[in-house]
């Protein structure tokens, strides 16, 4: 770690101590803002694969339905499953042994992974590990000649953030996080209408992750070891901001174009969690380390600016009985989108389109992926089947060596959010400045294409 970095991170506690902000100031100096970009990573094409030879690491909820996916898309190989739970790694062995994968299984010890990284026959690593690990895996991965595709958040704190960036520059190594949000169908509508000047200049826009979880934070079963409860019982702040902003980036071309400028962010208190953890322990044991603990805010609110004078608002709130809501609300100067509440709608001025003018646009402005993988998705399955569209997706640019439509730029950027808020709402939601992960190149980036007019050669195992 470079004294830069390890200056900024004395001064504004962003994972480790906190500290008040300087007379005068409203943000904070940026590790690594004035240092040069080693290589561009947007629109980097790697070279071509035939095959893409994949290993997972994690095989929980979110792990075992990826490896079910890739089971299911031609050009794949598995070739290596890790897992501390040697029964989870046998169910995935087993899983894909019907279409020929016979991957070595890994798992008991804490650091089996390392292996599956270190094998010389991978081309891309799968993480779907809780939080903490992510940015430890990837870069290990990168750094032993691997791509990879991580789970969101990528990172946890800004110095992760940058160290994704330099490792992926450095090696020349792809590190996607796999934001399903991204390819949503109704998202992948409003970016290709945004695209085709539907809305105008996007000026605005929303999004949230909206999702009461306490049944499944406090279930045993459900997160490994309470990995996301200690999550929540130890921050405050957006943690988990992704899937609300990642769409949102798209549509605005943040990191392509534009940029973030500044971030604010205000967390309301915990009203609900710490009287469960209460509740809970008195009759389990387990329990009683999560009692007293300063649990997460029931919402938080970031609300950030652009470059170009943009703004953009991303909500997070786990604890609330509330209906599940990304928002996704983006408005320009001569239109408007909303996803949530339920069924999407879109304008043109005061009043939303009826159905049968919105199913008109739909089918007019189809999105291209949608157009070729859509059905086959929606067969699949896993959210509705933009968790397949994104992973054929993947596949098919690894394969014909195309650029990936998320990079380590989008990663960090989208990541970072989490540990910036936190240093807000610590200091009273005043403001700090967003890293430029690209260091300027931003400006001339270009956004990512998605006409499908390249690539889209892999075929699906149904």
């Amino acid at each position: 770690m470079n004294q830069h970095r390890r200056d900024f991170i004395k001064m504004t506690g962003l994972g480790l101590a906190s500290a008040a902000l300087p007379s005068g100031a409203t943000g904070m100096p940026l590790a690594n803002a004035t240092s040069p970009q080693q290589f561009n990573m947007c629109n980097f094409a790697a070279p071509k694969l035939e095959t893409v030879r994949v290993g997972f690491i994690g095989l929980g909820n979110r792990g075992m339905a990826a490896v079910e996916r890739l089971n299911k898309i031609a050009g794949v190989e598995i070739r290596a499953v890790c897992d501390l739970r040697e029964g989870k790694v046998s169910e995935a062995i087993q899983l894909v042994a019907g279409n020929g994968h016979k991957p070595q299984g890994y798992h008991t010890h804490a650091d089996a992974w390392k292996k599956l990284s270190e094998r010389g026959d991978l081309d891309l690593v799968y993480i779907l590990t809780p939080w903490a690990l992510h940015t430890p895996m990837a870069v290990f991965s990168m750094n032993h000649g691997k791509h990879v595709c991580v789970e969101v958040p990528a990172a946890k704190t800004i110095d992760e953030c940058w160290e994704l960036v330099e490792t992926s520059e450095k090696t020349r190594r792809h590190c996607m996080m796999t934001e399903n949000c991204c390819y949503d169908f109704s998202e992948l509508l409003t970016l290709n209408l945004a695209r085709n000047g539907f809305f105008g200049e996007i000026v605005h826009a929303e999004g949230a992750y909206i999702h009461n979880l306490q049944e499944y934070v406090f279930d045993k079963e459900r997160f490994y070891q309470f990995w996301e409860l200690k999550e929540l019982s130890q921050r405050t702040g957006n943690l988990y901001p992704t899937h609300g902003l990642g769409p949102i980036c798209q549509v605005m071309n943040i990191n392509r174009g534009d940029a973030m400028d500044y971030l604010v962010s205000m967390s309301n208190n915990d009203f609900v969690m710490g009287d469960t953890a209460k509740r809970l322990a008195v009759s389990d044991p387990d329990f009683k380390p999560f009692v007293g603990k300063p649990f997460n805010g029931m919402m938080n609110t970031s609300t950030i600016r652009t470059k170009k004078g943009k703004t953009i608002v991303v909500q997070f709130d786990v604890a609330s009985p509330r209906p599940y809501s990304r928002i996704q609300l983006v408005s320009g100067t001569k239109g408007a989108a909303l996803k949530y509440p339920e069924p999407a709608r879109i304008s043109k001025g005061h009043e939303w389109l009826s159905p049968e003018e919105y199913k008109a646009l739909e089918t007019a402005h189809t999105p291209p992926i949608v157009k070729k993988i859509g059905e086959v998705a929606k067969q699949v399955g896993g959210h509705g089947g933009m968790d397949f569209l994104m992973d054929w997706r993947t596949i098919d640019c690894l394969r014909n060596g195309l650029p990936l439509d998320q990079d380590v730029y989008d990663a960090a950027l989208w990541s970072s959010i989490g540990p910036l808020s936190e240093w807000s709402v610590a200091h009273r939601s005043n403001s700090i400045d967003v890293p430029d992960f690209t260091r300027g190149a931003w400006k001339t980036n270009a956004p990512i294409d998605i006409s499908m007019e390249k690539g889209g050669t892999t075929g699906v195992r149904l």
